[in-house]
């Protein structure tokens, strides 16, 4: 029903190609098999083979047209590897989405320099690896896209996300960066800002977070953030916060930043008086 919605907008996907990492499940599996239900060929990149593989048959099964290229894109000589099977397989790229992504919680006085770095790797490193590796195809064809899937933690730090925050900051800074190296009619460069979603990450033992007490069931589906990343390539829109306003408050915490540490104190205080009364009932 969603697809059959958003058909009459996305007009122009019918063979182009998309490639997707982070897309043998949440967020990077939903927008794979949208795009390939909107007509697109879609490449999907991530680490595990047999994960892309049923992705892949769910694309075909649904009538898309998927390839499997396995890669750990914080690999630089990886990421160009699954760009050039891509390359060789249908002769062009028209879409990047950098979806892939790792959260490891903690606080700033417990950081790392080997957590900072897993989470740099993925996060920041992978989509310049695999930007890089695309670009000189995406350019012969004007109008292509790349989708920088940061987070609306890369607008504002809170804790225990401080690493997290700090990968996606720098995301966010070197899309800004891109899109001001290429004419917007050539190359657009959009990031989908997403709060907190239901995927897999946000539920693995090694990340598993309570994000400022925030409430598993305000989880948003990884759906909503495949539709923001289909309608920020279709309309080339520069950014989009999920859920749509978001980024409101955002951009309210930076210009009042004692304003935004209230907000979050008020939000970690209904979550926790939520958690209390959801258990009082159970």
């Amino acid at each position: 029903m969603l697809v059959d919605a958003l058909r009459p907008l996305m007009g122009g996907l019918d063979g182009k190609v998309v490639i997707v990492t982070g897309a043998s499940s949440g967020i990077g599996r939903e927008t794979a098999l949208l795009f390939a239900k909107l007509g697109a060929r879609v490449a999907l990149v991530a680490r595990r083979r047999q994960l892309l593989e049923a992705v892949a048959e769910e694309v075909r099964a649904a009538g898309g047209r998927a390839l499997v290229a396995p890669a750990d894109v914080g690999d630089a000589r990886a990421a160009r590897a699954a760009v050039a099977s891509v390359r060789r397989a249908w002769r062009r790229i028209d879409v990047l989405v950098n979806n892939a992504g790792v959260l490891k919680p903690g606080s700033v006085a417990d950081l790392t320099e080997a957590v900072l770095d897993a989470m740099l790797r993925v996060n920041l490193y992978g989509p310049l690896f695999m930007t890089q590796a695309a670009l000189p195809t995406l350019l012969r064809h004007p109008g292509g896209s790349i989708v920088n899937v940061a987070s609306l933690a890369g607008r504002r730090g809170l804790t225990p996300l401080g690493g997290y925050c700090a990968s996606k900051f720098a995301l966010v800074g070197l899309s800004e960066a891109l899109r001001t190296e290429h004419d917007a009619a050539v190359l657009h460069v959009g990031l989908v800002l997403p709060g907190v979603v239901e995927t897999p990450m946000v539920h693995d033992a090694e990340s598993a977070v309570d994000i400022a007490d925030w409430p598993a069931e305000l989880n948003m589906p990884a759906e909503w953030v495949a539709v923001a990343i289909a309608l920020a390539v279709r309309f080339r829109l520069r950014e989009v916060a999920v859920p749509p306003g978001a980024a409101l408050l955002e951009e309210l915490g930076a210009l009042v930043p004692g304003v935004g540490d209230a907000l979050i104190g008020w939000v970690s205080a209904a979550g926790r008086l939520f958690r209390r009364a959801r258990g009082g009932h159970s």
